[in-house]
């Protein structure tokens, strides 16, 4: 095959179940012919969170729903050919058991309740210390401090699943952790990849509610007899790089490992590859965290807020539109804002009051008031402010990894949905001084459906072979710094 060697067979196709935190899809990925890899979207549905007098929750109910008919659509289209499914999510976010049965919906981790969490936590374990243990930059929401908010409940639970570990476990009866996921948690030893089982007892975690883990490529079985039915078919189904972006990295369309990668979605994630965690009071100060990646690898990378601030600012200003209807409007703000020549103010897209779902463009204005700095007059200010202030906070996170982890960047690769913007893509060139290379867009599919074949040994090779397999399946778009 183009970019991996051929395996048992010449040919074959795998489903993968890629769920962003505002939509899920299910995604074909057929494997073999000269194109090597070609991908057909089979289900698209939202991901939109509820909100229940204690919090804000994931609808996990209605998403299994829309998995499960998801993969029954992509029988239907390949009948007798899916060898194998994946399931990638969101990271930090869980859903606590016992006896097999869910306490209560999985909260969102822009639920603000987990403030004392975050107290409790450092009651116990310095910040400074915990980064040295666990690796990760600080947010408010990963899953330690959740669990320091879960009050009696955390008593009553037996287990705990990441968001697709628990729909794996519906889906096949398998009760593991993916270790790429579960190295989002602040549980994991940074340095062996293990449940810091010690950690979580000075915590007060019980640690035998923590799964074993398994590594992306493990086998989780088949499709339980019941959801068999439903689909059409028991499908295989293998743990990948369960967290998105670590799917996402495998797709990176390159062999060097002189590049910077934005993941770019709802959050964007700009980092390195490496091969060992950087733990340091520097990285630490710096808001960089050390996640597993897939074979071993470390993602060293900062956590930037993302295209959030575009999709909630739209709601904003039309709340009743529809998902279409807010995509064309986004669509036609982002050509107004190409054409601003006028310079916009730069805000801190990592300040904390932008987490929360609510008026984004209300916070950015008094943001703004507070810094003594312009107020965007129209929309089109608003976009084009965003749009420069995330490229500048992309450009200053990758110049930190470099000079954190000691590398040279030559280049930025963008994937994921911010690859389809040209003006942020562009900015980025601009405010690094750094050639941008943008795609493949369903990056995080992508890796998924790479780590299903190879497991399978439809390819085989290590990580830069399974990109070179990317690179010569999709064109990217390059864009020059001016």
């Amino acid at each position: 095959m183009t970019g991996a060697s051929a395996g048992r067979r010449a040919a074959g196709t795998f489903a993968a179940v890629d769920l962003g935190a505002t939509s899920g899809r299910v995604i074909l990925g057929r494997f073999g012919g000269r194109d090597g890899l070609r991908l057909q979207h089979v289900a698209r549905f939202p991901n939109d969170p509820v909100r229940t007098p204690d919090g804000l929750h994931w609808n996990l109910l209605e998403l299994y729903r829309q998995v499960v008919e998801g993969l029954a659509a992509a029988e239907r289209e390949a009948p007798g050919e899916i060898l194998g499914v994946g399931i990638d999510s969101w990271a930090v976010d869980y859903g606590l058991l016992r006896g097999g049965r869910l306490l209560g919906l999985p909260y969102h981790y822009r639920d603000r309740r987990t403030a004392d969490g975050v107290a409790r936590v450092h009651a116990r374990v310095d910040a400074a210390t915990l980064y040295t243990r666990n690796g990760l930059q600080h947010l408010p929401f990963t899953t330690v401090f959740q669990l320091a908010s879960e009050g009696p409940l955390l008593g009553l639970a037996d287990r705990l699943l990441l968001v697709p570990d628990l729909l794996a476990h519906w889906l096949t009866g398998a009760e593991v952790a993916e270790r790429t996921n579960a190295s989002t948690t602040g549980l994991l030893d940074a340095r062996t990849g293990q449940w810091d089982t010690a950690l979580a007892a000075e915590l007060g975690i019980p640690a035998a509610i923590l799964p074993g883990l398994v590594d992306p490529g493990a086998s989780l079985g088949v499709l339980a007899p019941d959801v068999a039915r439903l689909v059409g078919r028991a499908l295989a189904v293998t743990a990948v790089g369960s967290h998105d972006t670590a799917s996402a990295v495998v797709a990176v369309p390159t062999t060097d490992r002189d590049v910077a990668y934005v993941s770019c979605g709802t959050w964007g994630l700009v980092g390195l590859e490496l091969d060992a965690p950087v733990l340091t009071e520097e990285a630490r100060l710096a808001g960089f965290t050390n996640e597993r990646g897939v074979d071993g690898r470390t993602r060293f990378l900062h956590n930037v807020m993302g295209l959030w601030l575009l999709s909630e600012s739209i709601r904003t200003w039309e709340p009743g539109a529809t998902t279409a209807q807010r995509s064309s409007t986004l669509a036609q703000l982002l050509a107004e804002a190409a054409h601003i020549s006028a310079p916009v103010t730069l805000f801190d897209v990592d300040d904390p009051r932008f987490l929360p779902p609510g008026d984004v463009p209300g916070r950015i204005a008094d943001w703004c008031r507070e810094h003594d700095q312009p107020v965007p007059a129209t929309r089109g200010e608003y976009v084009r402010s965003i749009v420069e202030s995330l490229a500048q906070a992309f450009a200053d996170a990758v110049r930190a990894a470099a000079s954190l982890a000691g590398r040279t960047v030559s280049t930025i690769h963008v994937v994921g949905g911010g690859a389809q913007n040209t003006l942020l893509c562009q900015a980025t060139a601009d405010r690094s001084g750094l050639p941008v290379v943008a795609g493949p867009v369903e990056a995080t599919a992508v890796g998924n459906l790479l780590v299903q074949a190879r497991a399978d040994g439809l390819v085989d090779g290590g990580l830069e072979d399974l990109r070179a397999l990317v690179a010569a399946a999709f064109t990217p778009e390059r864009y020059m710094p001016r």
